[in-house]
């Protein structure tokens, strides 16, 4: 429960949302977690539909009576001026981001415009709009990545903990916090920054690990390992995710970070190898069984940071939340998802995605 004396502001629906990237993989769960468990709030989608964008991530809510889909981008400022008066938004949750890390080291422009100069675009614009609207917040969904690499024995990230960023996306997400920040402290606009471990679950585009690995194994292709596959992640089920925004939007006051993690710090190499079971034991006439024939290393990632750990005890206690889900249930989950949607996943594996895979794996 939520304790009076440390959350200053309870937020009562109904609300308006404007979701940014509601189009992708996270925003697109935390759309359909909206709508369903708070049907009367008015939830409006801005998505350029890029690569990662799809638009039958949503499809489901086109009869929703309070959704709205905008395609366009971020930083077109004066799509987002007309969004937040003609919508009256008055909370922002703020998904939209180039994400994936080796796209950062292979290209890393887009990374630049999108993540810094779009979150820019859209504080100026909520700056300028927040104090005509009731309990306005602008929650910007961040990454761990931003805290950098940690040893085996070294502490989990907290919110306290030094940025130290090693790739461009990463680089690029600390520039987009920075600014976050400072629009609290120097505008007072009423903002959350919210930190984050890796998440997974439903509708993530296939070129992450967890679905990559999953679809190859379908594909009997090799299942490809950086390293030594040594390096750890937390992993974070998808709606719990969704659960933890839920709270910050709902109870926290503006100004305060939170680490989400899920408690799951897996080796890469055993992730991989817990999916090949899964597959072996829940998809049929698989290519190449058992599928951890498939495994193969690979050379290394550029920078790639060996270790991420999140201390969510701030949000645990502040807001009464925690993960649900475990890894087995969450990656069993998951397995089932991809092999009950082939029609949705098949589609995005066309030539821009092969040249990518090529590029990166080759």
């Amino acid at each position: 429960m939520v304790d009076s004396s440390t959350v200053q502001f309870i937020r009562s629906s109904p609300r308006r949302l404007l979701v940014t990237g509601g189009a992708g993989f996270i925003g697109s769960n935390f759309v359909r977690y909206w709508c369903h468990h708070y049907p009367q709030d008015r939830v409006v989608v801005v998505d350029a539909l890029t690569y990662a964008g799809n638009w039958q991530n949503l499809a489901d809510l086109t009869s929703h009576p309070q959704f709205r889909f905008v395609k366009g981008d971020i930083c077109d400022r004066s799509l987002i001026d007309n969004l937040l008066a003609a919508e009256a938004i008055d909370t922002i949750v703020h998904f939209a981001a180039e994400s994936h890390v080796d796209r950062s080291i292979l290209a890393p422009d887009a990374f630049i415009q999108t993540n810094i100069v779009g979150t820019f675009a859209l504080l100026e614009a909520f700056r300028h709009h927040h104090p005509s609207q009731d309990h306005p917040i602008f929650v910007h969904v961040s990454t761990d990545e931003v805290y950098g690499s940690l040893s085996g024995d070294d502490p989990a990230f907290c919110e306290t903990t030094p940025y130290a960023p090693n790739s461009p996306y990463s680089a690029s997400k600390a520039g987009s916090d920075h600014l976050v920040r400072a629009y609290y402290a120097t505008y007072q606009v009423p903002t959350i920054i919210t930190n984050c471990s890796n998440n997974y679950g439903p509708y993530q585009f296939p070129e992450k690990l967890i679905p990559l690995m999953c679809i190859n194994i379908l594909l009997g292709q090799s299942l490809p390992v950086y390293g030594d596959g040594q390096n750890i992640r937390d992993w974070l089920y998808a709606i719990d995710h969704c659960r933890a925004l839920d709270g910050v939007i709902h109870q926290s006051p503006p100004g305060e970070t939170y680490n989400i993690g899920g408690n799951n710090e897996v080796k890469n190499i055993d992730l991989v190898r817990i999916l090949c079971k899964l597959m072996d034991e829940l998809a049929p006439n698989l290519p190449v069984y058992p599928s951890d024939r498939l495994i193969t290393f690979v050379k290394d990632r550029p920078g790639h940071d060996r270790r991420y750990a999140i201390d969510a005890s701030k949000i645990q206690t502040q807001l009464g939340w925690s993960p649900s889900v475990t890894i087995e249930e969450g990656l069993r989950q998951t397995v089932q998802w991809y092999l009950a949607n082939r029609s949705w996943w098949e589609p995005l594996l066309g030539e821009q995605y092969q040249a990518y895979y090529r590029q990166v794996y080759s």
